[in-house]
């Protein structure tokens, strides 16, 4: 028996003694590739952060990554492959590309619209410069309606899409399948059954919710369905950033809508959070109608590859004279070879004499834009600023709270909207030029989405829009010079850190 346990031991002693080295050699592996892992990572770090160095736009974004890259690689590297970078380049290969695919179109467009542009010596110096940048003509004989609000919005898009006898095209960021996404699936299958083509284009991320449950009975019914920030390669498919910020429908290449608001309800108002839901958009005719197609078809040739066969006859707006606005559409995003939208609003703001008035549910405007406010207030422009009292995207709200603070624009006079949720974009310089699209005064918007501004050269709409902004700002708390700094402390700490990340929010 002594023997027995004798063996019995030396056995478990040799098994132990096999546990234990078998333990130390997968801890040691575990170890290994803990070590390597993290060694890749620190070498990611400096490589995305040459990246960065020599792609990034802004000296301000450039050096935020720089320094997260360099000094937390292992949460870093992650996010800058998902959110770094400032040039979607599938886009603006897919760009080069559209020469060859596109070029019957343009040719068409450029030379249809000629009879409605407007004559250089006609054309305010201002304009031509935006004009230039843009290279979109900037055109008469349109029309423009107003449209405050979710209600009065989507009755007008609604009642286009009825009037509609060829085609109808619908692009929103965010389509969400609630009653309002729905009752629009349901007009566009309707109207697919009577023989109207559809055109149904959406943001990957945006309207990240929308199934195949929403989509597939307008597939069924023949509708054409784009999905904008599919993947065409690696670099790209990582990407989180470069989405497709625009909305707009267009009605048989006549009429058009865009603005602020996406489809759903609580657009309409009907979120108890955020509660009446303050936006703005505008219905319009004439041959502008023509180039926001334009800036649709090569959204749709990126996400579908296809060209369709739309209307490129522009007409004259059916309004009187004394109604025909000039107007001139804008868009801009990450493929542009230069940032059209930053320098829209730099130039408009530089431009200003008398007044700029600015409606922007995010403000976090780049060191530019600051100073451009800056000199109108010192040249006197009654310049103001109306944002949302209430956040819906907590970080940027922080950052545009220390900017009310930045004391080089002391003198701005900012707002905060009272009755709900402000998501409305719109600006008024001096009592001529309206502008009003999908645009906000923030790095996402100025460098890495993909945008659409319209800018209206007319005395009496300008003065209708600085009508409804006065009636907004009536319904807002004026923030006092000094309110940054009665702030609880946290807020103040968190909005400056905040801040720093503004570059790449």
């Amino acid at each position: 028996m002594p023997g027995e346990l004798g063996l019995f031991a030396r056995r478990n002693k040799v098994s132990i003694d096999l546990m234990v080295e078998w333990g130390e050699t997968i801890a040691s592996s575990i170890g290994w590739i803990i070590g390597l892992t993290l060694l890749l990572l620190q070498l990611a770090g400096f490589v995305a952060a040459g990246h960065a160095i020599m792609t990034n736009r802004t000296t301000q974004g450039t050096i935020a990554w720089v320094v997260v890259l360099l000094t937390f690689p292992y949460l870093a590297v992650p996010f800058y492959l998902l959110f770094g970078g400032s040039r979607f380049r599938g886009y603006v290969r897919a760009h080069h590309a559209k020469v060859a695919a596109l070029q019957g179109v343009h040719r068409e467009y450029v030379r249809r619209m000629e009879r409605f542009l407007v004559s250089p010596e006609d054309t305010p110096e201002g304009f031509r410069t935006i004009e230039g940048l843009t290279r979109t003509p900037f055109t008469e004989n349109n029309a423009i309606d107003l449209l405050v609000d979710g209600e009065v919005t989507f009755r007008s898009i609604f009642e286009g899409i009825e009037e509609a006898r060829d085609y109808v095209i619908v692009q929103f960021f965010i389509i969400r399948a609630d009653a309002l996404g729905l009752e629009l699936r349901e007009r566009l299958i309707r109207r697919l059954k009577e023989g109207v083509r559809v055109y149904f284009l959406f943001d990957k991320i945006g309207s990240r919710a929308l199934f195949e449950g929403f989509l597939g009975p307008l597939r069924e019914a023949g509708a054409h369905i784009g999905e904008f920030g599919a993947a065409r390669g690696i670099s790209d498919s990582l990407r989180l950033n470069f989405r497709n910020h625009r909305k707009v429908v267009i009605v048989d290449g006549k009429a058009a809508w865009i603005g602020g608001h996406n489809v759903g309800v609580e657009y309409l108002g009907k979120d108890r959070k955020m509660g009446p839901w303050r936006d703005t958009h505008a219905r319009v005719t004439g041959p502008v109608v023509q180039s926001i197609q334009l800036v649709f078809l090569e959204d749709w040739y990126w996400a579908c590859g296809a060209v369709p066969e739309w209307n490129w006859a522009p007409q004259a707006a059916d309004a009187p004279a004394e109604e025909s606005r000039r107007m001139l559409v804008i868009p801009g995003g990450p493929a542009d070879d230069r940032e059209t939208i930053s320098l829209s609003f730099l130039h408009a703001i530089n431009s200003a004499q008398k007044r700029v008035w600015i409606h922007s549910p995010y403000f976090v405007p780049d060191e530019v834009i600051v100073t451009a406010l800056q000199l109108a207030t010192l040249r006197g422009v009654d310049t103001r600023i109306l944002l949302p009292e209430r956040p819906d995207h907590l970080l940027v709200w922080l950052s545009s709270i220390s900017y009310t603070g930045d004391e080089k624009l002391r003198k701005v006079r900012f707002f905060r909207y009272q009755p709900g949720f402000l998501h409305s974009k719109m600006m008024v310089v001096d009592d001529s030029l309206a502008v009003i699209g999908t645009a906000n005064l923030d790095n996402r918007s100025f460098r890495i989405n993909f945008e659409m501004l319209l800018a209206v050269l007319c005395p009496e709409f300008t003065a209708r829009m600085a009508a409804v902004m006065e009636q907004d700002f009536a319904n807002s708390r004026e923030e006092e010079t000094d309110a940054y700094y009665t702030r609880p402390l946290w807020m103040r700490v968190g909005a400056r850190a905040a801040r720093l990340m503004a570059p790449i929010q």
